[in-house]
């Protein structure tokens, strides 16, 4: 590049035989003693060196020559200066080419180099060249770094040293060597023309920011050196770093046009930084919503809180970052903080621990364990003036004043500084906790955060973990999750891949390896859909533990062509401060459709469906399980349902809207029904029938209605007469309620087909 010749830039200085009135004493101002009006001085039309050239006398400390001319300069322009010098008689003195740089206005550009190094003259008739190269970065072979303030300059030479000595000088050259600098088709800016240092200690900033402006769709070169940004930063243009930035935690750099990991790792020199930086800037984009890692893998060290990272409480536009692994790193940040306290629980403040000691070292997100307290429950939040603790959900059964744990893991991604975040989504991120480190938390309050494609490989503690309501409307589509405990036998395994407070989640598609649990649910309005979750071992006759668990009771719930793998679908209500029934909704909006529920190597005593009311008085209230494929592997199970009576028990006077229909049942011993079709065979004749169905029951539940009664054949009496008369039934006869009485007129024998079911349908 040569702008003399693309912009028809003026550079050159005026030849001494055009006039010794061009060229100034002084700087080259308007004003200044120009040579011709020197007694020391004059023009030499032919010296056997130079031709025509300018013989001076030095008879002042530093004598010099400058052009007149206004000699334009412009950032990212180099500029070579060269004069060719020899003695000719006196004292033998040194010289050095020189400048006055000026601004627009007029005035000198303060704090800048104007002198090259001096070159000191050896002897009478040696010719001797001095150059030296002016710019505005500080690069590499640049004499005079004049930086981005002048606009135009005056240049020449000054002869130091000693006086009285006669030098004669051939006429100066000015050149553009950008070129020397930059690559002759040049598509690129450099941020070094434009001033910056890149020693890691000056700021920068406005360096890159004008550099930024001058690219207009060129690319940003951040060529090597390491660069302080002191403040936020932008860059329009498409960048490229070949060294690296160093900035404030609390500035951001904002790259609009390369916004992925690749530039951010190379803009920081580091994969980790640059992905927190890159995940930093976008809470601010307007015009970016989706930060992509490029397939590239970040090891992490440490827990990220994406909060405090952001600087911000609270955000409500959809912001997803995709495509990566992020890889936990063994080390003491994923050390989980244990803290043990007393506190005191009252069953008026269901959400409260109060009184409690030492509440300043409990962590907020820490699990808490203890009697009476049930799983998957957290710290939302604490007030260290007033002694207390907020909780995720209630505890069942622990009224007074008693010891509490309090664990708080850590999260590769932790957005539990979040007050409010919503529409935060990931996808296709491998999330690889390595047994060092759970993998998200979520915000404490928010909604319709969403995880699609990912991999959460081997979290420590937890998968996913709801604090607070931020799992409101959540969506887990399509991934998988991967135990790090595969090799334990499941009562061993303590991990659970997720824990959800609020209602409405999605969670479908995804497999779930061998965890203790696959999640624990509060709230209500949840669909699982087509996911396979197993947690069989390779014990003989081993113990199975629940898939999922749901912690309220009227769940109004889906579960819909699922997996349910060596574990089972557990219903309680152990986040339910007053567990007794109370004139609430009990068990039940349940729908389990269409899935296939599998067992290997269990004890007869296995069961697929399992309700644990943690208080009296509760019932069933709408359960809908049809469709279904029950199936054993190398052993056999008495059935597929079952109450947990070890804290209380249903009553079952009281199930209605029950359907238990169309299900296959293989290495059952006993099917679950109801409706159920009994074929009974009265072959003495009575006036009273005694309908027993009580083992295709589910949930031992009664005998509540006979919905129908049809004759198989004639109904006779003694005589063998044929008798036309129709009884009536009575239900939750016999012990328990279990059995369906058919009374006649008379007594009667034959066969009859009666349909009995264990709730009141209406």
């Amino acid at each position: 590049m040569n702008k003399a010749i693309t912009e028809g830039l003026a550079l050159m200085p005026p030849p001494f035989s055009a006039g010794l009135n061009l060229w100034s004493q002084e700087d080259g101002l308007p004003g200044h003693p120009t040579w011709a009006s020197s007694t020391y001085a004059a023009y030499v039309p032919a010296d056997q060196d130079f031709g025509g050239c300018m013989e001076v006398q030095k008879v002042s400390a530093t004598t010099k020559i400058r052009c007149f001319q206004n000699i334009p300069y412009q950032p990212g322009m180099y500029l070579r200066v060269t004069a060719r010098v020899k003695a000719v008689a006196g004292n033998l003195c040194s010289v050095r080419i020189a400048g006055w740089a000026g601004t627009g206005p007029g005035t000198p550009v303060p704090g800048i180099v104007t002198e090259g190094p001096a070159v000191a003259l050896q002897s009478y008739g040696a010719v001797v060249e001095v150059s030296a190269i002016i710019g505005s970065g500080n690069r590499p072979g640049v004499t005079l770094v004049w930086g981005r303030s002048p606009v135009f300059c005056h240049l020449g030479l000054d002869l130091t040293g000693a006086n009285g000595g006669i030098v004669r000088i051939d006429d100066i050259t000015v050149e553009d060597v950008t070129d020397v600098f930059h690559r002759t088709m040049m598509d690129w800016v450099d941020v070094r023309d434009y001033g910056a240092i890149g020693n890691g200690i000056a700021d920068d900033a406005a360096a890159f920011a004008a550099a930024d402006a001058a690219a207009q769709g060129r690319t940003l070169l951040v060529s090597g050196g390491t660069y302080y940004i002191g403040s936020n930063l932008t860059i329009s243009n498409p960048v490229r770093f070949e060294g690296r930035v160093v900035m404030p935690a609390s500035a951001r750099l904002a790259c609009t046009r390369n916004y992925d990991q690749e530039t951010y790792g190379a803009a920081f020199g580091d994969e980790a930084e640059g992905f927190r930086r890159g995940l930093q800037a976008l809470f601010f984009f307007t015009d970016h919503v989706t930060y992509d890692l490029r397939g590239r893998r970040i090891d992490l060290a440490a827990p990220i809180d994406v909060a405090a990272l952001a600087g911000m409480t609270s955000f409500a536009q959809r912001r997803v970052i995709r495509n990566g692994q992020i890889n936990a790193v063994a080390g003491s940040a994923w050390d989980t903080v244990t803290v043990t306290s007393v506190g005191t629980y009252s069953t008026s403040q269901p959400d409260r621990l109060t009184g409690v000691a030492n509440v300043a070292s409990i962590p907020v997100g820490a699990r808490v364990s203890g009697t009476g307290v049930g799983r998957e429950v957290y710290v939302t939040a604490k007030n260290i003036g007033s002694g207390t603790v907020t909780l995720s959900q209630p505890l069942w059964a622990a009224a007074g004043t008693r010891t509490f744990t309090f664990e708080r893991y850590r999260y590769m991604l932790d957005f539990s500084g979040f007050q409010s975040l919503a529409k935060f989504e990931i996808e296709g991120i491998e999330l690889q906790g390595n047994g060092v480190a759970s993998t998200i938390l979520l915000p404490t309050v928010g909604e319709t955060f969403r995880l699609s494609g990912c991999v959460l490989n081997k979290p420590k503690d937890r998968g996913i973990t709801s604090i607070g309501s931020g799992c409101q409307g959540i969506m887990i589509d399509g991934c998988q999750f991967l135990s790090n405990e595969q090799a334990l036998a499941a009562q061993d395994r303590t991990t659970i891949a997720i824990n959800v407070n609020a209602n409405d989640a999605k969670i479908r598609g995804n497999r779930i390896v061998r965890f203790a649990h696959f999640a624990v649910m509060a709230g209500s309005g949840h669909m699982f859909i087509g996911n396979h979750f197993f947690q069989g071992d390779d014990e003989t006759a081993g113990v199975r533990r629940a898939g999922v668990i749901f912690t309220d009771t009227n769940i109004k719930t889906l579960m819909t062509g699922n997996y349910v793998d060596n574990c089972f679908i557990e219903l309680s209500n152990e986040r339910d401060a007053a567990p007794e029934f109370q004139n609430e909704y009990s068990f039940g909006g349940l729908t389990i459709t269409g899935n296939i529920f599998t067992v290997n190597d269990a004890a007869p005593w296995f069961r697929w469906l399992v309700i644990t009311p943690r208080g009296p008085g509760h019932y069933i209230q709408g359960l809908s399980v049809t469709s279904n494929v029950f199936r054993t592997v190398n052993c056999t199970v008495d059935r597929v349902d079952v109450t947990d009576e070890t804290w209380s028990t249903l009553d079952r006077s009281r199930f209605r809207n029950i359907l238990f229909e169309a299900n296959s049942f293989n290495g059952v011993a006993q099917v679950t029904m109801s409706p159920v079709v009994l074929e009974h065979a009265q072959n003495t004749v009575a006036d009273t029938w005694v309908l027993d169905g009580s083992a295709y029951m589910p949930f031992a539940g009664r005998a509540r209605c006979v919905a129908s009664v049809m004759p198989d054949g004639a109904i006779r009496d003694g005589a063998n007469a044929v008798q036309y008369a129709q009884p009536y039934a009575e239900t939750e006869k016999g012990t328990g309620g279990l059995q369906a009485y058919l009374r006649w007129p008379s007594a009667v024998k034959g066969k009859v087909r009666a349909t009995i079911r264990c709730d009141n349908p209406s």
